[in-house]
């Protein structure tokens, strides 16, 4: 009975297949049915060496092997190498085309001769320049500047001396008397700043003694008609110069330059029949 015993249970480990004497149909079956994935059979073996080369690029450049690339790519290369530059070239040509010959030349600058000033011009600026030094000394409460003293010292004249002048401008005719003093202008019987209150007016009367040195050498007495203010001044300005011409004959070169004895025949035109004003029409209607 005993051996009955160990023959029945020998019988079912006999049954159980070994597994170091399994074929190869088993190992190729064990990464299916769950084995061991490291066991791989005949049909599952590694992948070929050119398609690991392929892989890997940089292999055979590593090893030193050199890819000669194709013909047919290097003469596209060579042809768009050569298209380049032409294609480069024609812009230019046709900028050349479009470009005016000397444009990019720098234009030269002439600066306008700068025209003499007039004698009006010249008494308006001294007079802008008067009133702002008045204005300036008034606001910081300095006192009145001196007067710049003459290059030429002026010449003497003898006490009953007396220089009679006609000064004209426009309609107005101003008769001067300069005489000996101590620069005192009379205007009709009046001051000076009574007479042209507004300081452009006294800085035209006052041009000529100012510019020979003689304001504070003389006196001056004027009677002056016709015409307006501005008028008036200027003919009072052409016959003071005047008489300085005869009380010193070699100031005339001076006033001459600066246009103080020139006679200013400037006036306002006549108006005509059928006009409004000088040339102003009426209006034309055609129907």
């Amino acid at each position: 009975m005993i051996d009955d015993e160990s023959k029945e249970t020998s019988e079912p480990q006999d049954e159980s297949p070994d597994e170091s004497t399994a074929g190869p149909d088993a190992a190729s079956e064990g990464p299916a049915g769950g084995g061991d994935a490291s066991v791989l059979g005949p049909s599952e073996s590694a992948p070929p060496a050119e398609d690991a080369a392929e892989s890997e690029p940089g292999a055979s450049e590593a090893e030193g092997e050199v890819v000669e690339e194709p013909e047919e790519e290097k003469a596209e290369e060579s042809e768009a190498d050569v298209a380049k530059p032409a294609a480069e070239e024609k812009p230019e040509a046709e900028k050349k085309k479009d470009v005016i010959p000397g444009a990019d030349l720098e234009p030269i600058a002439v600066e306008p001769e700068e025209r003499p000033l007039s004698a009006e011009e010249q008494a308006r600026i001294e007079a802008e320049e008067e009133e702002r030094a008045q204005r300036e000394a008034a606001l910081v409460g300095e006192a009145e500047e001196e007067p710049q003293a003459a290059s030429r010292a002026p010449a003497k004249m003898e006490g009953d001396a007396r220089y009679l002048a006609t000064g004209k401008r426009k309609t107005s005719i101003a008769r001067v008397t300069v005489l000996p003093g101590s620069g005192k202008i009379e205007i009709n019987q009046r001051a000076l700043e009574e007479f042209f209150p507004r300081p452009l007016h006294q800085t035209t009367v006052r041009q000529p003694l100012a510019t020979t040195g003689y304001e504070k050498s003389v006196d001056v007495r004027v009677r002056v008609h016709g015409g307006g203010i501005s008028g008036q001044a200027g003919a009072v300005r052409h016959g003071i110069a005047r008489a300085l011409t005869k009380a010193d004959p070699e100031l005339r070169g001076e006033l001459k330059r600066r246009g103080f004895l020139t006679r200013d025949a400037r006036a306002k035109e006549r108006r005509k029949a059928g006009l409004k004003k000088a040339r102003k029409r009426p209006q034309f209607s055609k129907r």
